[in-house]
Order: C-alpha cells, then structure tokens, then sequence
C-alpha cells in the first residue's frame, strides 16, 4: 500500500498544482477526471504498439537501438496517444474555451497515463524507484504534457496556424521525450550530468510555458477587475 502512494503522490500533486494554476476559469471536475481516465486508457493501446515496435530493437547497434528506443519504441508511441486522447476529449468540447485549458487537459492525459505506468515500474522497483522517478518521470510526462497543451492550446484559437500548431503539439513533446530517454538509455554515467541538466531544462520551460498562456487569459482582465472592486472599501 506505501508503494503504491509513493506512486500517486506525484501525481496528485502535480494534478493539484495545475488545477490551482488555473485560477481565472476552473474546468470542470468531471473533464479532469475524463482526462487522466482517458489518460491511463492510452496504456493499453500503447503496451501492444511498444511490443511490436520493439521486436526490431535488436537489429540496430548499441547507441543507435537506444536511439530507437527512446525515440520510436517510447516517445513515438506514447505521444501520439497521449495526443489522440486529448484531440477526442477535448477539441470540439465547449469546455475548450481558452488557450490555458490546452495545457491543462494535456496535463491531465499526461498525468493518467504517468499514474499507471508509475505505479508497473515502483511496484516492481521498490522505495528509491518512487523516489527519483517522483522528481524526474512523472514531472517530465506532467512537462511534455504541458508543451503538448501549449501548442494545442495556441492550435485551437489561431486558425490560420493551427495545422502547424497540432504538428508541434505532437512533435516536440516527442522529441524532448525522446532526448530525455535517450540519455537514461545509453546507459553511459557521465550523461548524468546531461541528465540532471536536462531535467533543469524541462521543469524551466515548462513552468515558463504555463505562466506563458496564463497570463493571456481571455479572462485574466475580468478577474482582476472583479478583485479590484471587491477588494476597495465602499
């Protein structure tokens, strides 16, 4: 049972985090819980998709399998999913309203899929694999969902761009899911260091994308508004 919230800990936290970010338009509880639903679904189609594609694992030296690994075999698979759910859950729903939900329903999907793929690898590995993957996976997926939301967000409401939009919010959360575990892959110790730096990197921009689009809320003006005058003696 420890293990098992040691697993979800992280993600109820960054759950918390995001929802409370969203302070000018809450979504609605009920299209939070779709998502990481929809979210965890994705584990099922993506497990079958990772076999296949890892059949060919062994054709490839060292470095370049790792690269095929990370890159195809992982961020491959488990971005277009993650992504497919969150264009079904969300695109046309009127609950869609502004940019900043693109990022937190990707958030959301992220965090379904981390919830259950955390839980297989802590289960298995014990305290110490709860531990780092509390401040290392689980913020990444939470990140690379956040770079997905940022585009997707932007896709929505920019019409003329939105097809180049949807392409970055599929491609560059693969890519950075792809360097991220490409490194771990590798195996090579001095990469730590890359890694931690790494890491650095995707909990900076993805703390910048989120101020980012909160900050042009369509309802940011009216927040601060409705504060200022309640906030002033009569």
């Amino acid at each position: 049972m420890s293990l098992l919230i040691l697993s979800l800990a992280p993600v109820f936290v960054i759950a918390a985090y995001i929802y409370f970010r969203d302070k000018y338009e809450k979504e609605p509880i009920r299209m939070l819980l779709f998502a990481l639903l929809a979210g965890a679904v994705t584990v099922l189609p993506i497990v079958f998709v990772e076999m296949f594609l890892s059949r060919y694992t062994s054709m490839f030296p060292r470095y370049v399998s790792a690269a095929y690994q990370a890159f195809v075999v992982a961020a491959f698979s488990e971005e277009l999913f993650k992504f497919l759910a969150l264009y079904v859950l969300i695109w046309k729903s009127p609950e869609f309203n502004e940019k900043f939900d693109g990022i937190v329903y990707a958030v959301y999907v992220s965090l379904g899929f981390a919830a259950v793929e955390n839980i297989l690898y802590v289960v298995n590995g014990g305290l110490a694999t709860g531990i780092s993957r509390a401040i290392t996976a689980v913020p990444a997926h939470a990140i690379f969902g956040v770079t997905m939301g940022f585009y997707f967000g932007l896709a929505r409401f920019y019409e003329r761009e939105s097809a180049t939009l949807k392409r970055k919010a599929l491609l560059i959360p693969m890519l950075l899911h792809g360097i991220y575990d490409f490194i771990l892959f590798t195996g090579l110790a001095w990469l730590t260091v890359v890694f931690i730096a790494f890491v650095v990197f995707l909990y900076i921009s993805g703390l910048k994308r989120i101020k980012q689009l909160s900050s042009v809320s369509i309802y940011h003006t009216d927040y601060n508004l409705l504060n200022e005058k309640f906030s002033k003696p009569d």
